[in-house]
């Protein structure tokens, strides 16, 4: 239990100070944290097109026969890996995107599954986060 009291979500709280209760806007805010996030994240979506554009210009010279080029299995697999990771880094920005309509909207802390708070602990390490570690745990939606 919560030793500052029940937490919840709105105005006045701040998901990011232990008891929930702050000042929203400022350095340690929920607005700072999804800023940064989707700052790194933007910078990683930029620096994973740039690989991905290398390793296309790379194998444009390269023979075109993956199956029996002993480079060919290598070009092949990192740009699936960078490929991957650029969809996964795309989905993130996406999911901060909802957090921060949930931000505005005032359910930003609030636990999609079971409706109560998401921890700040939680919301400090995944801004994104849309459920509260009990719905997590037990493998409700994310």
């Amino acid at each position: 239990m919560n030793p500052a009291g029940p937490s919840t979500s709105g105005p006045g709280v701040d998901p990011t100070v232990p008891g929930g209760v702050g000042p929203v806007t400022g350095e340690h805010g929920p607005e700072a944290a999804l800023a940064a996030d989707r700052a790194a994240t933007t910078e990683r979506l930029a620096s994973l097109r740039s690989e991905i554009d290398g390793i296309v210009a790379a194998s444009a010279d390269a023979n075109a026969d993956d199956e029996h080029d002993p480079e060919g299995a290598t070009i092949a697999f990192e740009r699936a890996r960078a490929s991957a990771l650029l969809a996964d880094a795309e989905a993130h920005l996406r999911v901060l995107e909802q957090a921060q309509t949930r931000l505005e909207a005032g359910t930003y802390a609030v636990c999609l599954s079971c409706g109560g708070p998401i921890a700040s602990d939680r919301l400090a390490a995944r801004p994104g986060a849309v459920t509260c570690i009990g719905c997590a745990a037990g493998g409700a939606a994310r």
